[in-house]
């Protein structure tokens, strides 16, 4: 789009929007009709709404590299762990990987990521920054190096220390594990302006107003040049927020509240660019990095997870539709139709093509999507989608000319209890040993007759069954010759630990006055 000059004469402006954690069923534009979301609603029916659009993992870190990237994530290590552990590890987005941030800035755009980025920081030494975002194209961060997750608030731990338990493979020192968990709060619970931690550990309450002040101010500062913002939210990744503005406003407790505030963050995104008279020169799109996580709740709260609408699984359970199929709207008034829907398949990683028409770039996985959005062509280029479940090829989705979609499984995680729909004795599902089922033949099926995945095909259901089996597999033999060795190192390293003060002593609050 970097080719094609808004109203205003010059670069469009870009605004993309991620949500954490996501369900596709969680909005009124993609068939919720309990949970008010006027707002994201509003983008779809001013845009385009994409109903095959596809995360490349089922995990954070893995798909924020790929969707930042246009590549998949195996590219740059970034799928040999589904999630980075620590803040003070070495792992991350490669210094060597360029992403669609880098390329902008290189085109002159103004550049900020406001919110969540989990993909790495340090690699040899505390303060060489080599992952951080200013070193990937932003000229401006402000927000989570890491993540939110429930150590951040005191009485909802738990979660990554059992994340930790089942990504540990063999015995460790107690030392190098105990510590970086007992300390998660102070130590990853953090808050950074560029490469300075302005607050450790982060208060969380207040901490959406923040990132939605910070957004809004990064536009109006950059109103007469072109700029790209990409606003990550901390929602709706768990702990969820309580905010009295929202609390007990929705039908579907603490999880549809927060839903709503997220809603009401995107109307104020929306308001901000329309008041500045940026309709029209302006790109937004909005999207979740995978599905919903369907394991989480607690007696207390209740559900905490997404809604994957009709379709099967979710967050961390590779190929299965319900965790990697996501909301995607692009608005661009004057320039895109409004109220289209487009039911071609469509990638994350479409993004980055699709930004700077980067046809030259080597090994990019995505597609230009803007030939499709503008209705010159009606097919996506997307034959074969490839869907990891950690480092491991889980599925393969094979959508040929004129027909269906048909997604071929070759092993599938093993739900608990027997007959759940996810994985609700450890919380979050495994890729490997006893913890998945291997299938010889692999199972296929047909999402338009059966978007649920409940009833595999036979040969005696699908005329193509053999064909379907054979152009899958030689499609596996061409993905499985580009794969990389590439590893993310995921110990913890306590000199790589970002710190306010003096290391282990760490330990400041932001002066939110002097920056208002």
């Amino acid at each position: 789009i970097t080719k094609n000059r808004g109203e205003l004469g010059r670069s469009p402006n870009i605004v993309l929007i991620m949500v954490d954690d996501l369900g596709i069923g969680d909005m009124g534009c993609y068939g919720n009709d309990t949970i008010r979301t006027p707002n994201i609603d509003r983008l779809a029916s001013e845009g385009i709404k994409l109903t095959q659009h596809i995360a490349a993992a089922p995990l954070c870190t893995p798909s924020r590299a790929a969707f930042m990237t246009g590549r998949y994530a195996f590219r740059s290590g970034e799928s040999y762990l589904q999630v980075l552990l620590f803040l003070g590890g070495s792992g991350g987005l490669p210094p060597s990987e360029t992403t669609f941030a880098k390329r902008l800035q290189q085109q002159g755009y103004t550049t900020g990521l406001v919110g969540k980025w989990h993909l790495g920081v340090n690699c040899e030494q505390r303060g060489d920054h080599c992952h951080h975002p200013n070193q990937h194209g932003f000229s401006y961060f402000y927000g989570l190096p890491f993540t939110l997750f429930n150590d951040c608030v005191p009485g909802e731990e738990l979660s990554l220390w059992l994340l930790a338990a089942l990504f540990l493979l063999s015995l460790l020192a107690t030392a190098v594990w105990y510590l970086p968990f007992k300390l998660l709060p102070t130590w990853n619970c953090i808050i950074m302006r560029n490469q300075e931690v302005i607050e450790q550990p982060m208060t969380v309450e207040t901490l959406p107003q923040r990132l939605l002040a910070e957004a809004e101010g990064f536009i109006k500062r950059n109103v007469d040049r072109p700029f790209l913002l990409f606003f990550s939210l901390a929602h709706i990744h768990t702990p969820l927020f309580n905010n009295p503005a929202f609390a007990g406003k929705s039908l579907h407790g603490r999880y549809g509240d927060n839903i709503e505030e997220v809603d009401w963050m995107i109307g104020k995104i929306t308001e901000t660019v329309d008041s500045l008279g940026l309709a029209n020169s302006t790109l937004m799109y909005f999207t979740s990095d995978h599905g919903g996580h369907l394991e989480e709740a607690d007696s207390h709260i209740g559900q905490k997870g997404g809604w994957n609408s009709i379709y099967k699984g979710g967050k961390a359970m590779g190929g299965w539709e319900g965790g990697i199929r996501v909301p995607g709207i692009f608005r661009w008034p004057g320039r895109l139709a409004a109220g289209r829907v487009l039911d071609e398949p469509t990638s994350l990683m479409d993004l980055y093509p699709t930004l700077k028409h980067l046809a030259e770039d080597t090994e990019l996985d995505g597609h230009d999507l803007m030939p499709l959005l503008e209705g010159k062509v009606a097919r996506s280029q997307h034959e074969f989608m490839f869907h990891y479940c950690g480092v491991y090829l889980n599925a393969v989705r094979w959508h040929p000319h004129g027909s269906k979609f048909t997604p071929v499984h070759f092993f599938t995680p093993n739900f608990s209890p027997p007959g759940a729909g996810g994985c609700y004795h450890t919380k979050i599902c495994q890729c490997f040993g006893e913890h998945v089922t291997h299938h010889d033949p692999p199972l296929i099926f047909d999402l338009y007759r059966d978007p649920s995945e409940s009833h595999p095909l036979t040969p005696a259901t699908e005329p193509r069954y053999a064909e379907i089996l054979e152009q899958t597999a030689a499609a596996v033999e061409r993905h499985r010759g580009a794969r990389s060795d590439k590893q993310v190192k995921i110990l913890w390293r306590p000199w790589l630990q970002p710190c306010c003060g003096t290391f282990p002593f760490c330990g400041c609050k932001e002066d939110t006055i002097s920056n208002n």
